[in-house]
């Protein structure tokens, strides 16, 4: 999926530079796609924003 690719550019981009990207509000079937391809492992998911922004802090 070209989205897909482009989440992980995106993450590789971020990471280069010191930051990270996290994902928030997965659906269903996105959260399905990135377990099967291992990306779930990859990267940071929450299920509320006030998780997410939170963990910034941590």
């Amino acid at each position: 999926s070209a989205g897909l690719g482009e989440v992980v550019r995106t993450h590789t981009t971020v990471s280069r530079q010191g930051g990270s990207l996290k994902l928030l509000n997965l659906t269903k079937r996105i959260e399905d796609l990135l377990s099967i391809t291992k990306l779930l492992t990859v990267f940071e998911t929450f299920d509320s924003e006030a998780e997410a922004i939170q963990s910034y802090s941590a």
